[in-house]
């Protein structure tokens, strides 16, 4: 709880003491001098002994109730009148006016109590709204923290303190126990555990030693750490999750959007009907005294403030849950996507398999240092897990300055120079280049190599589907969920992932553009949302396409964190179960509060209409079921 809130609490607590005595007192003793002549009359008498428990509950009301007060008049001053400020003030002012003529006319001047009891528990509603609000906000807004302040850069053997952002790709950077890991990089020196639960929501460390790749936003936990920096600051996994963070809330549900202008229009109806209530009856009856005092319980109940606060508090509660559980939602109106989905479509590498690649093979062998140089060649600069694994399969460093390198998308890559042509990926790009290869069959991804036009063999790599991948599909399996798999690898091995995975059907073979074209055909026969998770640089186009587009955060590419709605930082497929789960029970909650809070106020308000309640019910029909409704959407925090 911050100071604000703490010296805003101990106002209402305050002022809520007071108003109870004064309720006591007045029950006891009697304020007024028609019931107390000898010793209140003595200060204030005759018709106006109704004074002094009017400026007793007056003092309370405007101590309390100064914030509502401030934004009523100022939004007065701005012409924007109708809001639940408005409501709350014009309920409060036309109590005490009603107590004051009531007083006049020989009465009591009751009322007073009702009027302060008004602006009282409305701000306790507000502080309550307000601090839940922060809390369901608080899991999102904690991952701000992970921005590092500083950086020890590692320079000629001297250490120096510099600010993250001017750190680049191949500086050396230094990290002590206990530090946060200002960018992304690989361990060059030292072994120790790195925490990383606030980006993926893994709770336990992960062991960090030479060659590793450590993550910036994660913390070292057990010894000095000396690092080379993979990615600049901007580009950096931290940066990322940030740029992420701040948009997070602004991308609005349809039931968002609808409660937003619902209230725009429902205040000035309100007040509308309340003035009806007030005049019709009056000028019918004459008893305009019982009508107004009808009106301002109408007025009280009316407020739309459960409805503003408790759908949006569903929304910040969830995206806040599922942060904390390694899922970015880049908007609340994802979560209503992800909730319709009923068939989710995967790419392979990377997403349903580690993407961990290694060359299981070179034909022929006779020529595997040729094919290993060319293949060098080609993937170089890239940084794909198919590239990886051949590079790292190299044991040797070449000068590659002297070609040009283009990627074809879903094919491969074509490198040429003065004197040569290479090319280095699947059948399809050797055949869209005129040069002939026989069809080879083989566990794994084929990858041809050909040169000036001659086909000169392949290497054979393989995969390994991940653990993860087998339990999540299997559950939404059993939830009677369509899972299908798209991918640009043979048919052979496509059908072994699918078949070992249980897929309801995989397509095989696809580049990019046809990747979407199916997409487009699983979609055009849906009956509800299409999920699609992917990984690559070309799954960016289909990312788009999808109702909904899902990216693997710690190897993703910039394209398809870019191109989708929700980011699984650590990659492991469970995390979209959960949220999942976090959307089928957001859009519960919400329907329960909604459904709630109109059944209520619906019943109040007809029981008002027909005087049979009085302003404390009214201030129920508000406050109260704003509590209940909150209470009941800060479930979400817990269920998850």
């Amino acid at each position: 709880m911050t100071k604000k809130q703490k010296k805003r609490l101990k106002i209402i607590i305050s002022c809520g003491c007071a108003f109870l005595f004064l309720i006591i007192f007045n029950a006891l003793l009697k304020l007024d001098a028609k019931h107390f002549p000898n010793g209140i009359s003595s200060i204030i008498g005759g018709k106006f002994g109704f004074l002094l428990p009017f400026l007793l509950y007056l003092t309370v009301y405007v101590f309390v109730g100064r914030n509502v007060l401030k934004k009523f008049f100022f939004n007065l001053i701005r012409g924007q009148i109708f809001d639940e400020n408005f409501l709350m003030v014009i309920a409060g002012l036309g109590a005490f006016t009603l107590g004051i003529i009531n007083g006049l006319q020989g009465g009591s001047g009751e009322g007073f109590d009702e009027a302060c009891a008004v602006i009282l528990f409305f701000e306790l509603g507000e502080f309550l709204q307000n601090y839940a609000v922060s809390k369901s906000r608080k899991s999102i807004t904690s991952l701000i923290s992970l921005r590092p302040d500083y950086a020890r850069r590692l320079t000629n053997g001297n250490e120096e303190i510099v600010d993250p952002s001017v750190i680049k790709m191949g500086d050396i950077i230094v990290v002590n126990s206990g530090e946060k890991i200002p960018l992304d990089a690989i361990v060059i020196k030292g072994a120790s555990q790195v925490d990383e639960k606030s980006l993926t929501g893994e709770s336990l460390p992960k062991e960090a030693y030479e060659n590793s790749i450590v993550l910036s936003g994660s913390i070292n936990l057990t010894s000095t750490l000396t690092l080379k920096v993979t990615n600049n600051f901007e580009s950096s996994t931290v940066s990322k999750i940030l740029q992420l963070v701040e948009t997070a809330t602004d991308k609005k549900s349809k039931t968002e959007r609808f409660i937003t202008k619902f209230s725009r229009l429902y205040t000035p109806i309100v007040v509308i009907l309340a003035i009806i209530l007030a005049v019709v009856p009056s000028i019918i009856t004459g008893n305009y005294l019982t009508y107004i005092y009808r009106a301002l319980n109408f007025l009280v109940i009316s407020c739309p403030c459960a409805l503003v606060i408790s759908v949006p508090l569903c929304y910040f509660a969830s995206l806040g849950t599922a942060s904390k559980n390694g899922v970015l939602i880049k908007g609340s109106n994802y979560l209503d996507v992800l909730n319709d989905v009923n068939t989710f479509v995967f790419d392979k590498t990377g997403t349903l398999t580690k993407g961990n690649f290694k060359v299981t093979k070179i034909y022929p062998e006779n020529k595997k240092q040729e094919l290993l140089r060319l293949a060098y060649i080609c993937e170089k600069n890239f940084n794909h897990p198919i590239s990886k694994s051949i590079l790292n399969e190299c044991n040797f460093e070449l000068d590659v300055s002297t070609y040009t390198v283009k990627t074809v998308l879903g094919q491969g890559n074509v490198a040429k120079s003065e004197s040569d042509t290479i090319l280095v990926g699947n059948a399809l790009l050797l055949k869209n280049n005129g040069v002939s290869a026989p069809f080879i069959e083989e566990d794994g991804t084929i990858i041809y190599v050909a040169k000036n036009g001659n086909f000169l063999g392949y290497l054979v790599i393989n995969d390994e589907i991940k653990e993860s991948s087998f339990a999540s599909v299997k559950q939404l399996n059993d939830c009677g969920f369509k899972t299908v798999m798209l991918t640009g690898d043979n048919e052979k091995v496509a059908k072994s992932v699918s078949n070992a995975l249980n897929l309801s059907d995989c397509k095989y073979g696809l580049l990019p553009h046809e990747k979407v074209l199916e997409l487009e055909k699983i979609m055009a026969n849906k009956s509800g949302s299409v999920c699609y998770v992917g990984d690559g640089l070309n799954d960016a186009p289909v990312l788009m396409r999808a109702d909904l587009g899902v990216a693997m955060g710690g190897i993703g590419s910039d394209a398809s964190l870019e191109a989708c709605d929700i980011v699984l930082i650590n990659d492991n497929l469970t995390s979209l179960i959960k949220a999942k789960k976090i959307a089928k029970t957001n859009s519960k909650t919400v329907k329960q509060n909604v459904a709630f809070i109109l059944l209520v106020k619906a019943l109040i308000l007809v029981l008002s209409a027909l005087g049979l309640t009085n302003m404390w019910l009214a201030i129920f029909g508000d406050v109260g079921v704003s509590l209940l409704a909150i209470l009941n959407s800060l479930r979400l925090h817990k269920n998850n």
